[in-house]
């Protein structure tokens, strides 16, 4: 399995992040209605939160987009989805993480479905694009090689619809 090369230098620039929609979520949190889920996107210690997709149950779709700024280190993007409930605390559906350094590599990855888990199990999936604009003057050194070594948690599969 390869891996990508070590960056000279820490990418800076902007992150952006399409929400596409989420397919086969878990609808037990919920017995006498729809699931209503919504997504949390944290990014290092920056955080943004999607619209609730009311009433869309376990197949909601978003289309929204959120920015990151990224500096410093690579990190991955954590989309925690949850379930709105009106009178008690919301509910987790599960979470996907994304390792977005081959985002800093390539400039923008397609929309793609990531794994939902919580805990061990799986719950879904999750589909997102990628997409970085580097500052000028810091975009990170070419790699000849792409990372391929990607867990079940990660799984990526390219979106054919």
């Amino acid at each position: 399995m390869s891996k990508l090369k070590k960056m000279d230098h820490f990418p800076r620039g902007t992150l952006e992040v399409l929400l596409v929609r989420a397919k086969g979520l878990d609808n037990s949190t919920d017995f006498l209605s729809n699931v209503d889920p919504y997504v949390i996107l944290t990014y290092r210690t920056q955080q943004h939160r999607s619209t609730v997709a009311t009433g869309a149950g376990c197949n909601p779709e978003w289309n929204q987009s959120f920015l990151f700024t990224v500096a410093g280190d690579v990190s991955e993007l954590n989309l925690k989805i949850m379930d709105k409930d009106t009178s008690t605390e919301d509910d987790f559906l599960g979470e996907s993480r994304i390792q977005v350094e081959p985002v800093f590599y390539e400039g923008s990855l397609p929309v793609t479905a990531y794994n939902v888990v919580k805990g061990e199990d799986y719950c879904g999936e999750i589909r997102v694009a990628l997409t970085f604009t580097p500052e000028i003057g810091s975009a990170p050194s070419c790699c000849d090689e792409k990372q391929s070594n990607v867990g079940w948690r990660e799984q990526v599969v390219k979106d054919e619809s």
